[in-house]
């Protein structure tokens, strides 16, 4: 049972979410309930519209984001309280402001001169008996310091210097934890702030990738986020010092004007602790600070660039169910050659040595053709790591005059696959190699089933994903592959566990269940039939049924994002016209005789009334579309091949907030700044490109040196 004091919080809770996402008092109150009955971001932004509004994914993950700051910001609260109790403060006006404040630095603050602290200067110095004089002269009244000083005097403090400094210590400790002090200095943080670095001078030898920073300095509030955590890893390697600069004299002087009251002796000692406060106390506490919400602010946009690339290239076209021959390029060692059947399963593997040294390249045609013919080959997929663009020119000249088309394939994270207990699992028996030629048809015919299998970080499609905050990174990164899983929907009769477990309400466990419940009972005939599985109960078949799908089945619906609970309204919809359930969803004029009125209940609005309808009309479509066959320019294989000016196909692989990475058919990506992207003014990239997008791209710069190429697509 909640105790009042956690009932009031949760009231509070719930208005700060209204201020703050400017929901009704309906919509925030569903929402959390919705959530506390385990309910996921997909379920609720697809199947529950009436309850919220209609709000998306996007605000929904704000709102759970939110609702666990405040909750976390309420445990601390907690905390704080019987901490204090414990030291029996109980002054009503301090914990009132600790109730009520939301603001997690004000109430750092507030706690701040409470927190027990380690021996300091100013702790020592009471241990003296030396506040009541730290209170003297803070009240700036004595015109005669020393002889207030004197009255102090002890076998601890031989002399009124020793009394007068340890007062000062006490006093420097007060204005390094007064709130107003501290807020003045953010304020001056926040406008004038300088991010400042400098070479580490014994590490010049190692530290060239750095040498852009080596003596830098810039307005902290507008250094990018890239450049922060360039920088930060710089200091964490230790390569560079960092720190932030401000005018020292107008920030003492902002500070003076609160502390300090005449031009009296005693005020001259005030002024005193206070530059000290300022330097050894204030100024690092803040400065630290500062450091650390930009390090936050530069990991919430990178992990945002990050999200953004993977949920594009999970929802990249996949090739369905064709024959593929899948190659895994290389040179010395030779090309893994894999065959898959139009499910996805392993058929047979061989290796190719078409190029050097060996160069047996009439041996690997003559192997190909047969292989090709006998498995009924309809597509290729080769790679685009070592060797790759190689190994395409074989393939084309193989190939020439045929319909089997050749499709580059984006190997990242490949080899991490191979080598993990996924892999171990599916090919206990295989060389990494092998495993990572599967990987490769595999995405090709499926990106988003085969990238499931990957850690997210590994795929490579981001900005110093390693230097980001681990947890942060790794919660967000599991919703965009939750949100696409869920949004593309999942074939019950197909799908591995570890596309499954990314099911709404499903998880590992589950996951397992059903793939072991396959395996025994042979495919599911229906959704219904879920419930059949080993825990897999009401509340799981409720969040998970809609996102699943089931092919050719005896239920049309089945096939389609209708969730069973909606089932009776489309029977009734087909009742109503006189029309079999199938007749409705196969003839869309059918459905445009429904009057979605006369189907409103308490529990289905015109929102899912509106879905629904939308459904029937394309039930099982696939919102990924189709691959395309992509051909780089003939000719260009290394930089060595490039000339300014030349304009060349390419395809963007990854999406940073400095600009985007072309592959246009060499060893090296090139870099098209932000602002050689269009002609008008962008602040992201990913307003005007995706990931895997074919564009045309003019070489502006080639730097052999670094082995940059500079590119334009203006």
């Amino acid at each position: 049972m909640l105790s009042c004091r956690q009932i009031l919080g949760m009231e509070q809770i719930k208005e700060q979410l209204r201020k703050r996402l400017n929901l009704s008092p309906r919509i925030t109150d569903a929402v959390i309930r919705l959530f506390g009955e385990g309910a996921t971001v997909p379920f609720i932004a697809r199947y529950r519209k009436e309850a919220t509004g209609g709000l998306d994914e996007m605000v929904l993950s704000d709102f759970k984001s939110e609702l666990k700051s405040l909750n976390d910001l309420e445990k601390r609260k907690e905390t704080i309280f019987a901490s204090l109790e414990e030291q029996g403060i109980k002054q009503p006006g301090l914990l009132q402001k600790i109730k009520s404040t939301w603001d997690s630095k004000e109430l750092e603050d507030l706690y701040l001169p409470y927190k027990p602290k380690r021996k300091t200067r100013a702790s020592m110095a009471k241990a003296k008996g030396l506040e009541p004089l730290a209170k003297i002269l803070m009240s700036q009244h004595e015109r005669q310091p020393e002889r207030a000083a004197s009255r102090f005097l002890n076998k601890d403090v031989p002399d009124t210097e020793s009394a007068l400094a340890g007062a000062r210590d006490i006093i420097a400790e007060w204005i390094a934890e007064n709130a107003v002090a501290r807020n003045t200095l953010r304020q001056s943080f926040e406008r004038y702030a300088f991010l400042v670095s400098s070479l580490v001078k014994k590490k010049k030898d190692e530290a060239g990738k750095y040498r852009d920073y080596f003596d830098f300095s810039e307005s902290l509030n507008r250094c990018p986020s890239h450049r922060v955590l360039a920088i930060l890893r710089a200091e964490k390697e230790g390569f560079l010092k960092v720190g932030l600069e401000l005018d020292n004299e107008k920030a003492l002087y902002r500070l003076g004007r609160i502390f300090l009251k005449n031009n009296g002796r005693s005020t001259e000692q005030v002024e005193l602790a206070l530059t000290d406060s300022y330097k050894r106390l204030l100024f690092p506490s803040i400065e630290n600070e500062f450091k650390r919400l930009a390090k936050e602010k530069a990991d919430a946009e990178a992990i945002n660039v990050f999200s953004g690339n993977l949920r594009q290239l999970l929802m990249a076209a996949p090739l369905g169910s064709k024959r593929i021959l899948a190659v895994d390029p290389g040179f010395r060692t030779g090309c893994k050659v894999v065959c898959l059947d139009e499910n996805g399963n392993y058929v047979s593997n061989t290796t190719i040595f078409p190029h050097p040294p060996q160069n047996r390249s009439a041996e690997a045609s003559d192997k190909m053709w047969s292989l090709m013919e006998k498995q009924k080959i309809q597509a290729v997929a080769i790679g685009n790591g070592t060797a790759g663009r190689e190994t395409e020119r074989f393939f084309q000249n193989l190939l020439k005059g045929t319909d089997t088309e050749i499709f580059s394939v984006n190997e990242a994270g490949a080899s991490i696959y191979s080598a993990s207990e996924v892999a171990r699992d599916e090919f206990p028996d295989m060389d990494l190699t092998v495993r990572g030629a599967v990987s490769i048809g595999r995405r090709l015919m499926d990106p988003l089933a085969e990238l499931v299998k990957i850690d997210p970080k590994s795929i490579g499609v981001g900005q110093y994903q390693h230097d980001v905050d681990q947890g942060k990174l790794k919660d967000r990164l599991d919703e965009v592959v939750m949100s696409v899983v869920n949004g593309v929907g999942v074939n019950l009769n197909t799908a591995t566990p570890h596309l499954l477990r990314y099911v709404s309400g499903i998880g590992p466990k589950l996951a397992s269940n059903i793939v072991e419940y396959r395996k025994v009972n042979g495919a599911f005939s229906s959704r219904s039939e879920l419930k059949k599985v080993k825990g897999l109960g009401a509340k799981a078949f409720e969040q998970s049924a809609g996102f699943l799908r089931i092919k050719e089945g005896s239920n049309p619906l089945d096939d389609s994002a209708v969730h069973p609970e909606s089932y009776s309204i489309v029977k009734k919809m087909a009742k109503d016209l006189k029309q079999e359930v199938k007749s409705l969803v196969k003839d869309p004029s059918v459905k445009s005789k429904v009057n979605l009125k006369d189907y409103v209940t308490d529990k289905a609005g015109l929102p899912t009334l509106r879905d629904i309808i939308e459904e029937l009309e394309k039930p099982g479509l696939d919102p990924r579309g189709e691959a395309e066959v992509f051909k780089f320019a003939e000719g260009i294989h290394k930089m060595e091949d490039l000339q300014e000016g030349m304009t060349l196909p390419g395809i963007v692989t990854n999406l940073t907030k400095f600009g985007a990475f072309v592959d246009i058919g060499i060893k090296e990506n090139g870099l098209v700044h932000i602002s050689q992207i269009t002609d008008r003014f962008i602040k992201d990239p990913a307003e005007v490109l995706k990931l895997g997008q074919h564009v045309n791209a003019r070489v502006v710069g080639i730097d052999f040196e670094r082995g940059r190429v500079s590119l334009s697509l203006k």
